[in-house]
């Protein structure tokens, strides 16, 4: 096992001050002499640190009560749960007044409406946001980010509600599922055939723009041994024309009129094979032939082996980790015909992922912070009863991301997030002289208002918070609960004493707590003792949030 280090150096935001960027930030790398961990079912410590690392990585936040029900399954157990097929998400509503539609119906039918699409966009975004608030216990969300990001598409350039809805419902339906299916799923999606031109493909004038990315970004990378040529990016344009959608309905076709019907000559990276020119309706078959040329080659299994590993476990993949790691999976994913779940199976219960180096060893995206905060606190969005005043509340919570650099919906461009894919800083872009004073911001306005709606202010409510923990009554216990549950690593014994003593209001006594918490058990309608445990615990809370330990993932 490797060595656990200290992390929290690297977070200090005096040093990001002084050296004014995220990207001079070096998170320690483990000696590769020490990277003994493999891809054997793991059968360690099976406690609050690992489910919740567990959990930290595969959902959003690690909630208390998720942890106490994975502690009473095996690891094996536990990730086949996170692995379950679900049903799909009910469609979003009308919350926020298309006068076209009566009450809380879907508006994804709706034909096009300029006037409407913005606000069809942000009804998406908060529908979106509330899946991830709402999660079951399973992978699925962060896996449909996991697409979203690796698979992008912009909101704000495709402009059409329905065809990002139905782009959407694309990833969700395929988020466990064949990974060559979803490629030609979204290859075919609307929203991406705009997005990325292929509705201006045609033949005598082939736009490259997709068939560069399906390469490129999407299936083979630009790694050492990705080796496809510029020719191969032409032929492969060439394949793709004739592939259309109607501008203003998600519908796609193939129009055999604007396909190219010559014979594509491809390089020695694909065996100089040659996809046959096919006239009319066979035209379209095309398609899977190129499929089949690129998963056919050995480094499509590997370059999304690495995607999926530098997003679930570690940014930096050395040639043990490749040959170890990597490797394996690819040939478990090529052997399974591409189907992404055995690769997340074995990955996930492995001994690797459970290594205490990889715990606390990334940071945590805005989304990890933003909706991993609102569900390890129980943010009470029930109490919310109407259902515009939800999406109020979802779409204040939105508001916040774009300054922290994660617009959902939106990533920068066709690469996504610069932190999951841009080497060597990779999680390091989340953190900057700006992004890191608004995650404290946020997290303090939670703590002592919360989201503003019409008629409402949704907040954390740290005393009822509390009271589902098992050790709210004894500081010391209190504090090792909570931070067990908040914290990838531990934190030095000064640090505990100094969270004790906000608890203690500086006083040396356990009681001076313990007697407050019980007065207030015993009374929980007088505002006194309310507001003694509330200023104490509101205060204790906001210390644990904004230490660095609280941004590691």
């Amino acid at each position: 096992m490797a060595k656990q280090l200290d992390r929290r150096s690297f977070l200090r935001f005096g040093r990001l001050s002084e050296r004014g960027s995220a990207n001079n930030l070096q998170l320690p790398k483990p000696p590769t002499a020490t990277v003994l961990s493999s891809l054997d079912p793991y059968n360690g410590p099976w406690g609050t640190e690992q489910v919740a690392h567990l959990l930290r990585r595969t959902m959003f936040g690690a909630k208390n009560t998720d942890v106490e029900f994975f502690k009473n399954k095996t690891p094996t157990q536990a990730v086949n749960i996170l692995l379950a097929d679900f049903d799909m998400p009910d469609p979003p509503i009308n919350d926020y007044g298309d006068p076209n539609l009566a009450g809380a119906v879907t508006w994804v039918y709706m034909p096009y409406n300029q006037e409407q699409e913005s606000a069809r966009l942000l009804s998406l975004k908060a529908w979106w946001i509330g899946n991830m608030l709402q999660q079951k216990r399973s992978l699925r969300e962060k896996m449909v980010l996991f697409w979203h990001n690796h698979l992008p598409v912009q909101f704000e350039i495709v402009q059409r509600g329905v065809f990002a809805y139905g782009y959407l419902n694309t990833i969700y339906e395929h988020a466990f599922g064949n990974f060559k299916t979803l490629v030609k799923a979204i290859t075919l999606d609307p929203a991406m055939l705009i997005y990325l031109n292929g509705v201006l493909n045609s033949a005598g004038a082939p736009d490259e723009n997709y068939a560069r990315e399906l390469q490129e970004l999407f299936c083979l990378g630009k790694g050492p041994n990705s080796n496809y040529t510029e020719e191969d990016v032409k032929a492969a344009a060439r394949v793709l024309t004739g592939w259309k959608t109607n501008w203003f309905e998600p519908e796609t076709f193939f129009a055999p009129e604007k396909h190219d019907t010559g014979d594509k000559q491809f390089s020695a990276f694909y065996n100089n094979a040659v996809i046959e020119g096919k006239e009319g309706a066979d035209g379209a078959l095309e398609l899977d032939e190129l499929l089949d040329l690129i998963f056919e080659n050995g480094e499509t299994a590997k370059f999304i082996c690495r995607k999926i590993y530098t997003f679930f476990v570690y940014q930096n993949i050395d040639e043990e980790v490749e040959m170890t790691i990597i490797e394996p999976l690819a040939q478990l994913l090529r052997d399974s015909g591409y189907e992404i779940k055995p690769v997340l199976e074995t990955l996930l219960k492995s001994e690797h992922f459970f290594d205490p180096w990889y715990r606390g060893a990334m940071l945590k995206s805005p989304l990890d912070q933003v909706v991993g905060l609102a569900r390890e606190m129980h943010l009470p969005l029930g109490e919310v009863l109407n259902f515009k005043e939800v999406f109020e509340i979802r779409q204040n919570l939105l508001s916040y991301l774009p300054n922290m650099l994660q617009d959902p919906g939106d990533p920068p461009d066709v690469s996504g997030w610069p932190a999951w894919f841009q080497a060597p800083v990779f999680y390091k872009w989340w953190v900057t002289v700006s992004t890191l004073p608004k995650r404290a911001a946020h997290t303090d306005l939670l703590l002592q208002s919360g989201y503003a709606s019409a008629n409402h202010l949704v907040g954390i409510d740290v005393v009822k918070y509390t009271e589902t923990l098992e050790n709210a009554p004894f500081p010391t216990e209190l504090v090792e609960e909570v931070l067990g549950l908040f914290y990838g690593i531990e934190v030095p014994e000064e640090v505990k004493m100094q969270f004790k003593s906000v608890l203690l209001s500086g006083q040396a006594q356990d009681y001076y707590w313990t007697n407050a918490w019980n007065d207030y058990l015993g009374s929980p309608e007088d505002p006194a003792t309310y507001s003694v445990v509330q200023t104490r615990l509101q205060a204790f809370y906001q210390a644990v949030l904004q230490l660095e330990e609280y941004q590691l993932l």
